[in-house]
């Protein structure tokens, strides 16, 4: 149960206001990450979800062990916030911070004595076996997508054609997009967050796709870069020192406990550094963002791959690996894959294939 993983030393309770957070706890993903929808409250020996009656049914028939407290008129949060503190002498309690308005911050200050910070993050970077397996099958029907789309590609077709075509198998296969998809031609690869517009596809354009499946509330993200026609010897070497610099990162994911290495730490900015400075140093700018991220019930949390994370990678954890290459005006190169960091090594669970792709 949650509240054995969330240690509770120094708080009396928690209070969790961020829908990807109330879902990890609860099991519930319906509320809406843009409208403040509901709460949940733990305390040592139970386990509060706080909305009103347009969710209460929703609720009650997909999760367990939570007691369903029913926002209304004659029963505001301001009211239920101080039942709750006087019933369990709640006297100090954890929020997200980073999720809460001010407005609403105040307001939970006039019932709690103290407010102290906290955040899931560190907890649901490492996932368990059923959560993996989610992240896996949504990396299949992303797989399954790339295929689809490759026979989709003609001259003439427009960048929004090929997002919306994405859009429609993903929706076939039972899932949603967990992003809106990056697909860009020609020169407007270079752009690395590139919009898919109304251009067309023309002879010897090159073609990024970067888009997403969300299935069973789990998400998966991969980028792929193709070629319609021969590509240039210019794109072929640019192609090849992104795939090469992704592979020695990926290599660097390997446990130092598998050589018997056991007290050396997988840090996250090192297998950045890899790539980056492989590309660097073939004479490339380097990424303009960071090289990785981490992947679960959202597409973009912890842990991150940069220059300036502190963190080290554990078993457990599930993360992209997404080197590039954008010259302006020119092209841009992306390819990027999901990595499964396990006690004794990785698993590459993105299998589209990466080799320099000419249609």
């Amino acid at each position: 149960m949650i509240q054995n993983k969330i240690t509770f030393h120094k708080v009396d309770a928690f209070l969790i206001s961020s829908t990807y957070n109330i879902n990890y706890v609860s099991g519930f993903p319906n509320f809406s990450p843009f409208e403040r929808e509901g709460f949940v409250i733990l305390v040592k020996d139970k386990k509060y979800i706080i909305t009103d009656a347009r969710y209460t049914e929703s609720v009650k028939k997909d999760t367990s062990n939570f007691q369903i407290v029913e926002i209304s008129l004659k029963n505001p949060l301001e009211k239920i916030l101080e039942n709750l503190a006087r019933m369990h002498k709640i006297k100090t309690i954890a929020v997200e911070e980073a999720n809460l308005t001010v407005k609403e911050h105040k307001k939970i200050s006039k019932y709690f004595k103290n407010i102290v910070d906290f955040n899931l993050n560190k907890l649901r970077s490492i996932k368990d076996k059923e959560e993996i397996e989610k992240i896996k099958n949504a990396c299949k029907i992303a797989d399954q997508a790339f295929e689809h789309i490759l026979t989709n590609i003609k001259t003439g077709i427009t960048e929004k054609e090929i997002a919306d075509e994405i859009h429609l198998f993903v929706k076939r296969k039972g899932a949603n997009n967990s992003f809106d998809s990056i697909v860009a031609f020609g020169k407007n690869s270079a752009i690395p967050h590139h919009q898919p517009t109304d251009t067309k596809l023309a002879k010897k354009d090159i073609i990024l796709l970067d888009f997403g499946v969300n299935a069973q509330n789990y998400c998966n993200d991969m980028t792929r870069t193709v070629f319609l026609g021969k590509a240039t010897a210019e794109q072929k070497n640019a192609y090849n020192a992104v795939l090469e610099a992704q592979k020695k990162a990926i290599e660097q994911c390997s446990n130092p406990a598998k050589t018997g290495q056991s007290k050396i730490k997988i840090k996250a900015s090192k297998i950045d550094k890899v790539a980056r400075d492989y590309i660097t140093l073939h004479g490339y700018p380097t990424i303009p963002h960071s090289l990785g991220h981490g992947i679960g019930l959202e597409v973009h949390e912890a842990p991150r791959l940069s220059p300036a994370s502190s963190e080290i990678l554990k078993p457990g954890m599930v993360f992209s690996i997404e080197p590039g290459i954008y010259i302006p005006g020119k092209f841009g190169i992306r390819i990027e894959d999901l990595i499964v960091l396990e006690k004794h090594g990785y698993q590459n669970i993105t299998h589209s294939p990466r080799s320099l792709t000419e249609l």
